[in-house]
């Protein structure tokens, strides 16, 4: 089976820096595309950014754009997420998920990824 395990999470202030790393420690899976989604208490699962495996074609959602980026490792399915200026706002608990297809239209929506980590937990401090 596919396990996608997250690491990197923290507490960290406002303004500060951190980078999530999402691997593969299941069988081998070239993913059509993986991605990062948030959960904050009593919230549903907010898309983050993605990134199509083909082509490397980045999407990030508004509220994380030009603030964090998302990068790969083709060879090692390894996805990871490098956030800057970090926002109270971006307390939650972060997943990291993979594509088997990849649809435009979906690339955004929890229901194009097959896969998901357990997530890593988010604190920024204020």
């Amino acid at each position: 089976q596919v396990q996608l395990v997250e690491s990197g999470g923290g507490l960290v202030q406002a303004g500060a820096s951190l980078r999530l790393s999402c691997a593969n420690s299941g069988r081998t899976l070239t993913p059509a595309a993986m991605g990062w989604f948030r959960q904050a208490p009593g919230k549903d699962r907010e898309y983050v950014a993605a990134i199509r495996w083909r082509d490397g074609s980045t999407y990030y959602a508004d509220s994380v754009k030009g603030r964090f980026t998302i990068s790969r490792d083709n060879a090692k399915t390894t996805v990871s997420l490098q956030m800057n200026s970090l926002k109270p706002e971006d307390t939650a608990v972060y997943f990291c998920a993979a594509a088997q297809y990849f649809n435009t239209v979906l690339v955004t929506r929890t229901t194009m990824y097959a896969y998901w980590g357990q997530g890593t937990q988010v604190t920024v401090s204020s």
